[in-house]
């Protein structure tokens, strides 16, 4: 592979991996599926309760109008509480429900099991190679992230 090809491959190679963790994932669903910005969102909102959906938006790199409509899907369904902003009442603050909580433990450890029982497959040495591999990988995603931000 030269040196030209090399980011095509790597971007191909990660987007591939996640795309198939995620129709993996799928397939033992014994609820609807949620879409990937769905359960993004979901995340932040766990790891962030209370966060504001513009600064949701910023996060994800969304629009505020798109943050919004999955804020609404996710009211909807019961994933989510969207509660007023009593510094700023114009704003929207976001909060989990318990619903959103197990929904993400459950999607968390099957996805944790599936990718452990796939590095398992692989040989010492390529279990190695990733391991070694992901350093630079953090790095890399560090780096999106920051040029997105400005940073």
């Amino acid at each position: 592979m030269t040196t030209e090809e090399f980011p095509d491959s790597l971007a191909g190679v990660l987007a591939g991996v996640q795309r198939m963790i995620r129709r993996r994932l799928r397939d033992g669903l014994t609820t609807p599926p949620l879409r990937g910005a769905q359960v993004e969102l979901l995340r932040l909102v766990a790891a962030e309760p209370g966060i504001r959906v513009s600064a949701a938006a910023k996060e994800l790199y969304l629009a505020g109008n798109s943050v919004s409509t999955l804020v609404n899907q996710l009211c909807q369904a019961g994933f989510l509480i969207r509660e007023v902003d009593p510094d700023d009442r114009r704003s929207a603050l976001l909060f989990p429900t318990p619903a959103a909580g197990a929904r993400l433990h459950a999607w968390q450890t099957r996805r944790g099991a599936l990718v452990r029982e796939q590095v398992e497959r692989l040989t010492e040495e390529d279990q190695a190679a990733l391991a070694a591999a992901l350093p630079a990988l953090r790095r890399l995603a560090e780096n999106l992230h920051e040029e997105v931000e400005g940073t």
